[in-house]
């Protein structure tokens, strides 16, 4: 392809073995970089057909890279890739492209846009959404923050996964965007639970409700996608309860910092911390149904 680049990705979980994917297979140089070595043999494993270099450490990723992307975990981890003594930025060429899809603070994504901006690299903090199933077919959905001219220099890669990509505003506007997203993901989750227990208990046929329902004003993606199998109580798969609460964490966080209450998704956040209770931190964020029990009309 004639606007090939040389694309090294970091974090090679869910989303962004899937993403590192797309942009192999979309003509990209690729080079990936893992911090657990057994990520990246069942990478190569679930893509033969795809050539990438592995890289040995986040410096040795960035360097001769046009474009270097991470989807790491947290804050921390963030730092470190990027920041740290053998991170992205200490190898990055200057006129270079960063792209961070991790769900982090905003914080964390103004600094590294000042340190970016210090050694002349573009830098996009740009937080997705569209989950798993978004990440496999390549049609997620990213909120990017950052100058105009560093979202435009992301985009030919960021377009070889992403059905959306729109710029929110300066740097960290996409990791608050990303947090406005889960908030309304949150009261969803919960309100659809107990619609679905409700319906239940009516003795309804759960089929017939949701053809009903899902036309007017009560549809959403969660209705859509998570209805029939938490009906069926099928929570193997998915956007895991622990990391929508490291997520509504930051989102309450934030909330403090910037004197907005957010009660429901307070009280959301302590329903996931139940079901962490009872062992289901892995299990989808639809596992939220868990917490009420089965129970039928006389």
């Amino acid at each position: 392809m004639s606007d090939a680049r040389k694309v090294s990705f970091l974090g090679l979980g869910v989303m962004g073995g899937a993403i590192a994917r797309h942009i192999g297979q979309a003509g990209h140089a690729l080079t990936i970089y893992n911090r657990s070595p057994n990520r990246v043999s069942a990478w190569q494993t679930a893509n033969p057909g795809l050539a990438a270099h592995v890289a040995k450490s986040p410096a040795e990723a960035a360097r001769d890279a046009d474009v270097v992307i991470t989807c790491v975990g947290n804050d921390d981890d963030l730092a470190d890739v990027v920041l740290g003594p053998q991170g992205v930025f200490s190898t990055l060429r200057k006129g270079g492209v960063f792209v961070d899809h991790t769900t982090v603070s905003a914080r964390i994504a103004r600094q590294i846009a000042v340190e970016a901006r210090d050694k002349e690299v573009h830098c996009v903090d740009a937080p997705m959404t569209g989950s798993q199933i978004g990440a496999e077919k390549g049609t997620l959905t990213l909120m990017c923050g950052g100058r105009t001219d560093a979202i435009e220099a992301a985009r030919p890669v960021m377009e070889a996964y992403s059905a959306r990509i729109v710029h929110v505003g300066k740097a960290g506007a996409g990791q608050t965007a990303k947090m406005a997203n889960q908030i309304c993901i949150a009261g969803i989750v919960a309100a659809l639970a107990e619609a679905v227990r409700f319906a239940q208990a009516s003795h309804l046929d759960m089929g017939k409700v949701y053809d009903a329902i899902s036309g007017g004003a009560a549809q959403s993606w969660q209705m859509d996608n998570r209805w029939q199998s938490m009906a069926e109580d099928r929570f193997d798969f998915g956007f895991a309860i622990d990391w929508m609460r490291k997520d509504l964490g930051l989102a309450m966080d934030e909330g403090r910092g910037i004197g907005v209450s957010l009660p429901v998704t307070a009280l959301v956040d302590q329903f996931y911390a139940d079901l962490q209770a009872m062992g289901g931190g892995r299990q989808d964020t639809s596992a939220l149904i868990r917490r009420l029990p089965r129970k039928h009309a006389k």
